[in-house]
């Protein structure tokens, strides 16, 4: 027996933007072929819109994916797909502010990942904060189940909601490390030298300013690729920091051919993601087997099982990098660390193999009713 899983709330595949995207197109690798899944896409971010990716079937709806435009996207996806599919599982809970009435519409399963304290990130005014918490608050309470992708966010839930949530975590295991090419070292002369790298969205809660601070006026070489030109915040730090000779701001870089050598080839990594769950780029550079020095919050400590290095501030960012830079035998026991907890922890089949445990138990019970 197979069912139809719509997911939504992904800006779309093939994946060009961040975690959930990532997550989607390896649950269409990973599930078995009873799940047939329905992936709904930003029609703005695909000017060619194939009607498949791989065995997944694509729809297209004509809105952004992010920001204030995110609401009536997930809205309507849902709108749209609850009455072809099995169940639907919601990435983020932009949209959940509708679920109330889309299960007086069907008793059809809704899934949730609630992704971390979305309601937190800086980048919201204070007006959204407010509504993306009560909209938390309506998904955990509307869900038919929840997901959490870190213990300390499971544990948030079942403190603040009283709800059990199930635990489900990201997956690394497709992050390959690939030596660079001649044209490679041609084009980014840093990568015959040590670096310290991280790969981000330019945002406040990511703490780029803090990392910036860390490598000014030093004789580290440090490489950040992410989207400067979105947000003021992005274009006055690239403005700040460009001219230094050491540091390399880097537009967004999709292609995994072109982004693997810079990525792998780092002798640090850096995290500085403060808000959210597990990170899908954090649990790839430990698949990679990155020393990762990471923000000091409780969710990078329960990724990183306590064993990374953490930072709070710049001064202590830079101590750790000088440290490691410095010391060829901690930055290997470091990196090796990652790869142990990785390789424990964080296959993308064990992740298929929990989303598809949570699917069938809903189905199974629905089908009984």
């Amino acid at each position: 027996m197979s069912y139809k899983i719509a997911v939504i709330g992904t800006v779309g595949l093939p994946a060009q933007y961040g975690g959930w995207e990532t997550l989607t197109e390896q649950l269409v690798r990973n599930l078995p072929d009873d799940c047939e899944l329905t992936v709904y896409c930003s029609a703005p971010h695909y000017p060619e819109r194939p009607a498949f990716f791989e065995r997944a079937r694509l729809v297209y709806i004509k809105l952004k994916a992010n920001g204030i435009q995110s609401i009536p996207y997930d809205v309507l996806s849902m709108l749209h797909a609850y009455r072809q599919h099995d169940l639907m599982l919601v990435l983020g809970v932009s949209g959940c502010i509708a679920l109330p009435f889309m299960r007086l519409l069907t008793r059809k399963p809704i899934v949730v990942n609630i992704d971390g304290y979305e309601w937190k990130r800086a980048k919201w005014s204070k007006p959204a904060r407010w509504f993306l918490r009560l909209s938390e608050a309506v998904a955990v309470r509307f869900a038919h189940a929840v997901i959490t992708d870190n213990k300390v966010l499971q544990e948030y839930v079942k403190d603040e909601y009283g709800k059990h949530s199930t635990l489900i975590a990201y997956g690394g295991n497709q992050a390959k490390a690939i030596e660079p090419t001649a044209e490679a070292r041609e084009a980014y002369p840093f990568l015959n030298a040590p670096y310290a790298f991280t790969v981000c969205r330019i945002e406040p809660e990511n703490n780029i300013h803090v990392i910036l601070e860390a490598f000014a006026d030093t004789n580290m070489t440090l490489v950040i690729i992410g989207n400067w030109n979105h947000s003021d915040y992005g274009v006055q730090l690239r403005k700040r920091y460009a001219a230094n000779a050491n540091i390399h701001l880097l537009d967004p870089i999709y292609e995994v051919e072109r982004l693997s050598p810079l990525r792998s080839g780092a002798s640090v990594y850096l995290h500085g993601h403060s808000a959210g769950g597990t990170n899908p780029s954090l649990v790839e550079a430990m698949w990679l087997g990155l020393p990762v020095v990471a923000f000091d919050v409780s969710f990078n400590r329960a990724t990183t099982e306590e064993q990374a290095l953490y930072f709070a501030d710049s001064g202590s960012l830079r101590q750790h990098v000088t440290a490691l830079l410095e010391g060829t035998e901690a930055r290997a026991a470091l990196a090796e660390r990652m790869h142990e907890i990785a390789n424990r922890r964080y296959r993308w089949s064990v992740v298929a193999d929990q989303y598809r445990s949570v699917f069938t138990s809903l189905l199974d019970s629905a089908g009984r009713r």
